[in-house]
Parts: structure tokens; C-alpha cells; sequence
């Protein structure tokens, strides 16, 4: 391995100007999530060290004054002159965008990070940002204020021969990040927990020096996993009950791709998936997750074949069968990338899909003749998964005859709406038949649809296609939505841009939604990605004094409107149980007027997205011990709860 690293690696393509004017461009957006993504540029760049062999800790520090500082053990950034820019090469990192070490100048193999643009772009859009290196027994450093050079790199001090690395230390500045400039630490620890998972034997800890009051140590995670992604598929699989012991594993080299697959079966019904390129999530998949994929439907449909698990006049497993329940991660190192579309999230290198394609199938071919007792169980739950998704193909089928004949029926109980344009329309799901009924007397007839639901819908992740086309609840959704699922999905036939879930504010009413989420979560997850799905906010109390009404959604709010009034024997505060509690007059006014109400929209950080998946299977699936540990870490996070 080369260790070739000096000031001219660093290649310049252009300058920094325009990302203060249009920081969205950079980072996507400035918001919580652009925030975060500031810590993933400058770790990124860590991670590339250890990528190449140089680096095998990461440090990073959430200060009290929310700076953000990171050090790792690799190299050090190059403090040499780079002879095209007249400066010392950290300084063109730094200040110069489109410069670093991952243009083919030798420095880097394979990287992450957007490009080469992180360390210039998390430097323009800080208040502040210090680096320090660690390199020939010296220590250097250099301050920038919004992107622009305070003094000229120096040497600070002296460090042991031995000691090398990087410490970067900055602040968003608060100009630009309006939103928000306070790091959360669930947010950093998924993130990193997964660069870690990615990066064999690579130890990061993540420490937040921001004490609350009952706090008197700081908080820190270490996250190091000798196993890697084999890792990953056991912690993903934690909630879920495995239907064999050992997670397969095979990795190899193909035309200059890197390629590493863990897999395992667990009981579920659902297909978890992940893949990722040089460290980087890719939620749309793309050439490497085809050839995953193609590898994994055509060794085991020729296993069962070989071994007569299927016989010869029964079709051949599709590859969803197959993937049923199927918990994965395909990752691949390339040295330079293709992506598709301008989002960067599929991969479009072509070479991708025959080297992950050729190693999967050798490797998984040899894995199963030699487990044929694994080999079986996967092919009886593929089997099981075939006749239950003909017999969905069969109700779906029904079900859209049926539609042809009648033009396209919408359930008996839908309120539909009489304005015909989505974009004007929204549709309240409403817990219960009272409420549903409010719901349609209060509602405004022209862009607002009511669908009452009875009781609690069905659990999908405990349920097969077959049962879920079965129920009555699930059905009328995806009738009124028009949009269909899975496979069938079509965003642009939704008949409403607005999907409101409106249940109780207690712990039924919570739960009732989880299950409405986990299904269109499961089922349609573009309508969340997409930001079509919110939940309604109803009022916990109404409180009456001298004929003037006050709703409040919370205890403080209830506090706060009480020391305004006074908290006189003549208030008249009622808690509201239900939605079922309300006229219409009060629901329409509380919950459903666009002019007044409150909703929240559903979002999906798709960067942890196997995180997202992870939390419904905790909440929803069958293994009691992670939910149980899931509820005592996030319950203090509830602000009113009815048991």
C-alpha cells in the first residue's frame, strides 16, 4: 500500500464563494439534518484514513457551547506547499472548494464524503473552525472565521515522534443554520454507529460534554465492531427472531469493486435491505443491489431445483420470495463512483453489478452445499412466501375487476370529498365510529374526506400479503388512497396530498397510530418520504371562564393559560379522553380548521434509514425485551401519557 500522501496529492478545481449564498446546494438543506451533516463531512474525511489503512480511531466531541470537535489517528492533513495554489495544502483543504485528496491525485483509493467539497464547505458555513495536525513531532494549527483565514499555519507545539492525526474543532454559524444550531446526540450516535458497523475494526466514541441538570457524567458511546457488517445484520436483527444461527457472510474483489454482503432470515415477513458505497448510504440501491438480487434468486432457485425442494411443474421462487424476511447489507469500495439523478442516492456504475453478482453467487452456491440444513429453511420459508403472495396476486386481482366493473368503488364508509383535484385534497383517518362521525359532520365538505376506522387495524409486521389484502381496514385505505402497494405503487394517482391520522391523545390512540404508521411505512413508504402524511394534534384540555373557551395540547400549555386567567374556583377544565368527547363545533375548530389546528408531518431521516426500520420492528414486532428497552430509553421524551 502506498503511503504517498504529500501537499501535491491535494488538487484544486475551483473557489469557495457561493456556498454561503446557497448553502442548500452543498448540504442539501439548513435545517437540523444540513446541521448533522457538517459532523459527517469532517468524520468522513477521518474514515477515509482508516479506508486506507492509516487511521483506526475516531474521537468525536460535542462541546458545551455546541462546537463540534473531531480527532483522529490517521496521517494529518498534508502542511507542505501545494505548488499550484502557493499555499500550505491543509489551507487549500480548507478554504478552496473541489479540493482535496479524492481527484485521482494518489491520495485516496475509495472515499466518501460529497465529493471532496466537505472540509471547504463545513468551514464556509461555521461561525468558527480550528485545525490542528499532529505530524513529524510537530503540532500546527490554523483558525478560520466564516471560511476566511484568521493568521497563517503555525506551529503551536511539539508532539511524540509517533503521534499523528487530525483535530478539527468548529461552530455552525447561526446565520446560516436558523433552524436550529443544537446537535442531538440519537442523531450523531446512529450515524456514527453505522460508520462503524461499514469500517471493520474501526473504533469511534462519541462524547457529549452538555450536562443536564441530574446529570454529572458526560454522555459517551463507543462503537467498535471487529465483526463489521456481519455485526450490523445481528443488531438489525435484535428485535427479531433469526431462523438460523450464523449470518452469512462473503466479501471479494471484481473488477476493481471491493464487494462485502452479510445476510440472515429472520421469522418477519419484511425485506430490510441496505446498501452503501464507500460508506455512503444509497436508500434508492442501484447497480450493486441488482446484482445482490439477481445473485440471490438465481442460487437458490437452482438449489431448490438441484434438490428437489421444488418440483418440476411448480414455478420458479421470485426473488421477493426469496427476500422475505431477509435482513442485509451490500456494501462496495470503488474508486470513483458513478451516481444517478442529482440526489447521489443510486449507484449507476455498471461494473457494480457483475462483480457484487459473480461473488454473492460463487460464495452463496458454496454456502449452501455445505449448510443444506440453513439451505432448506430458507427455501420452505420462500416456498410459504410463494403461495401466500399468489394468493394476495388472486385478492388483487379480484379487487381490481371488481373496480373495473363498478368504477373504481371507494369503501362504503368513506366521506369523500367533492373538490376532485389531491393537491386541494386531504383525508382524515379517524379512530372509531363516534369520532368518525363528528369528524363528518365538522368536516368542510369540499377538500376534506373522512374514512372511520374500527378498532385497531392489523399488525403488518406480524402478517403476510395474503392477510393483509384480507382485511377490511387495510383494504379501505389503500382503495381511498388510489395509489396501490409495493410493486403496484403509483404516487401519481394519490387522491388526497394531505393523509391525516387522527386517533386519541392516550396510549390506545398512540398505538393506533404506530400501526397505521408501520403499515404505509411498510407498504407506501414514498407517501412519508414524500412528506404526504401527518398526524392531527387534538386538544387534551378545554378550560372555560366567563364564557371565553381556551384549548391547551399539553400540561405546560394548560400551566400557561392558567397563569394568565388565574386559577379561580370558577374554571371549568375538562379532559378530554377521546376525540369521541367533542362535538363537532369543537372538533372543527380544535383539530380539523386548516386556520387553526396543529399537525405534525411524518418525516424519514432516509440517512439512518435502517435505524427507522429498526424502531418499528421494536415497537411492533414480537420480541418483548427490546421494546421494553426501547420504552425505558425514549420515555422521557413523552410529554403526556395516559395509562
Amino acid at each position: 500500500m502506498s503511503n504517498e500522501y504529500g501537499a501535491d496529492q491535494i488538487q484544486i478545481l475551483e473557489g469557495l464563494e457561493a456556498v454561503r449564498k446557497r448553502p442548500g446546494m452543498y448540504i442539501g438543506t439548513t435545517s437540523s439534518r444540513g446541521l448533522h451533516h457538517l459532523v459527517y463531512e469532517i468524520v468522513d474525511n477521518s474514515v477515509d484514513e482508516a479506508l486506507a489503512g492509516y487511521c483506526d480511531t475516531i474521537q468525536v466531541t460535542i462541546n458545551e457551547d455546541n462546537s463540534i470537535t473531531v480527532i483522529d489517528n490517521g496521517r494529518g492533513i498534508p502542511v507542505g506547499i501545494n505548488k499550484k495554489a502557493g499555499l500550505p495544502a491543509v489551507e487549500v483543504v480548507f478554504t478552496i472548494l473541489h479540493a482535496g485528496g479524492k481527484f485521482g491525485g494518489g491520495g485516496y483509493k475509495v472515499s466518501g464524503g460529497l465529493h471532496g467539497v466537505g472540509a471547504s464547505v463545513v468551514n464556509a458555513l461555521s461561525d468558527w473552525l480550528e485545525v490542528e495536525i499532529y505530524q513529524d513531532s510537530k503540532i500546527h494549527k490554523q483558525r478560520y472565521e466564516r471560511g476566511h483565514v484568521c493568521y497563517p499555519l503555525k506551529v503551536i507545539g511539539e508532539c511524540p515522534a509517533e503521534q499523528t492525526g487530525t483535530k478539527v474543532t468548529f461552530k455552525p454559524d447561526a446565520t446560516i443554520f436558523q433552524e436550529t444550531t443544537v446537535y442531538e446526540f440519537d442523531v450523531l450516535k446512529q450515524r456514527l454507529r453505522e460508520m462503524a458497523f461499514l469500517t471493520k475494526g474501526l473504533k469511534i466514541i462519541l462524547t457529549d460534554l452538555r450536562l443536564e441538570e441530574d446529570q454529572e457524567k458526560p454522555k459517551v458511546r463507543e462503537f467498535h465492531y471487529e465483526g463489521g457488517i456481519k455485526e450490523f445484520v445481528t443488531y438489525l436483527n435484535r428485535s427479531k427472531t433469526a431462523i438460523y444461527e450464523d449470518v452469512m457472510y462473503f466479501e471479494g474483489s471484481k473488477n476493481n469493486v471491493y464487494v462485502e454482503v452479510a445476510m440472515q432470515h429472520n421469522d418477519s415477513y419484511t425485506e430490510s435491505a441496505y446498501s452503501f458505497v464507500n460508506n455512503i448510504n444509497t436508500p434508492e440501491g442501484g447497480t450493486h443491489l441488482i446484482g445482490f438480487r439477481n445473485a440471490l434468486t438465481k442460487t437458490f432457485n437452482d438449489y431448490a431445483r438441484s434438490n428437489k425442494l421444488l418440483k418440476d411443474n411448480e414455478p420458479n421462487l421470485s426473488g421477493e420470495d426469496i427476500r422475505e424476511g431477509l435482513t442485509a447489507i451490500v456494501s462496495v469500495k470503488i474508486e470513483d463512483p458513478q451516481f444517478e439523478g442529482q440526489t447521489k442516492q443510486k449507484l449507476g456504475t455498471a461494473e457494480a453489478r457483475g462483480a457484487v453478482d459473480g461473488i454473492v453467487s460463487e460464495q452463496l452456491t458454496y454456502f449452501l452445499e455445505q449448510n443444506p440444513t440453513v439451505a432448506k429453511l430458507i427455501c420452505e420459508k420462500s416456498i410459504l412466501a410463494q403461495r401466500a403472495r399468489d394468493a394476495a396476486r388472486k385478492a388483487r386481482d379480484l379487487t381490481r375487476r371488481k373496480t373495473a366493473l363498478e368504477g373504481m368503488a371507494l369503501p362504503g364508509k368513506l366521506a369523500d370529498c367533492s373538490d376532485k383535484d389531491p393537491k386541494n385534497c386531504e383525508i382524515y383517518i379517524v379512530e372509531g365510529d363516534s369520532a368518525g362521525g363528528s369528524a363528518k359532520t365538522a368536516r368542510s365538505r369540499a377538500t376534506q374526506a373522512i374514512l372511520p376506522l374500527r378498532g385497531k387495524i392489523l399488525n403488518v409486521e406480524k402478517a403476510r400479503l395474503d392477510k393483509i389484502y384480507a382485511n377490511a381496514e387495510i383494504k379501505a385505505m389503500i382503495t381511498a388512497f388510489g395509489t396501490g402497494i409495493q410493486d403496484d405503487f403509483d404516487i401519481s394517482k394519490l387522491r388526497y396530498h394531505k393523509i391525516i391520522l387522527m386517533t386519541d391523545a392516550d396510549v390506545d390512540g398512540a398505538h393506533i397510530a404506530t400501526l397505521l404508521l408501520t403499515f404505509i411505512y411498510r407498504f407506501m413508504p414514498e407517501l412519508i418520504k414524500q412528506g404526504y402524511v401527518y398526524l392531527a394534534q387534538p386538544p387534551l384540555y378545554k378550560l372555560e371562564k366567563n364564557k371565553k373557551v381556551w384549548y391547551a395540547y399539553s400540561d405546560e400549555e394548560l400551566n400557561k393559560i392558567l397563569m394568565e386567567v388565574g386559577r379561580d374556583q370558577n374554571n371549568k377544565i375538562q379532559r378530554y379522553k377521546g376525540l369521541g368527547e367533542m362535538d363537532p363545533e369543537q372538533l372543527w375548530e380544535t383539530t380539523m380548521d386548516p386556520e387553526r389546528r396543529i399537525l405534525l408531518r411524518v418525516t424519514m431521516n432516509e440517512e439512518a434509514e435502517s435505524e427507522v426500520d429498526l424502531t418499528f420492528t421494536t415497537l411492533m414486532g414480537d420480541k418483548v425485551e427490546p421494546r421494553r428497552e426501547f420504552i425505558e430509553e425514549n420515555a422521557k421524551f413523552v410529554k403526556n401519557l395516559d395509562i
